[in-house]
């Protein structure tokens, strides 16, 4: 049986606080900033948590990462 792959776009874009929680960038925030108000853009900075229902599943394809 082979052993299982981290999936490598979720290892990109994932990873892991100090206390084992998921965090990922905000969507929304790479481009057409025109039509965006300054409030939007400013709170996309800050970094976004894995919802508790997701971060089973995303855990299970970067098994790998520490």
């Amino acid at each position: 049986m082979p052993k299982m792959r981290t999936h490598s776009g979720t290892k990109k874009r994932v990873s892991r606080t100090a206390t084992g929680k998921l965090k990922v960038s905000h969507s929304f925030r790479g481009h057409l900033k025109g039509n965006k108000s300054t409030k939007s853009i400013r709170q996309h900075r800050q970094p976004n948590l894995v919802s508790p229902s997701d971060a089973k599943r995303i855990k299970q394809q970067i098994a790998n990462i520490k």
